[in-house]
């Protein structure tokens, strides 16, 4: 039980993190779009790692496509996994969510 606490807080702060420099972009004027660039196939990468599994590669290549969209950065796609794996998935929203 312990483990899967600390993985859970541990993806949060990751989640958290992962967002945080994917909106970074907003605060550098010019090169913003060309670091979504570099960012992009690293957020797919990352998010793959974190969330094993069909939910994970459909999560990256969520994610993946965020970051590659022009203003949309703002969208926290780690948190709202995270949120999914550790809330939803465990509910019985989530029951109904995985039948569909």
């Amino acid at each position: 039980m312990t483990n899967t606490k600390n993985t859970k807080y541990r993806d949060l702060f990751l989640g958290l993190l992962f967002d945080a420099v994917g909106m970074l972009s907003f605060s550098v004027l010019g090169i913003g779009e060309f670091s979504d660039v570099i960012w992009a196939p690293l957020s797919f990468w990352l998010m793959t790692r974190m969330y094993k599994g069909a939910a994970g590669k459909a999560a990256g290549m969520a994610s993946f496509v965020e970051e590659l969209i022009p203003g949309t950065d703002f969208i926290p796609s780690f948190t709202i996994m995270w949120f999914y794996t550790y809330v939803i998935s465990g509910s019985k929203l989530g029951d109904v969510l995985e039948k569909k």
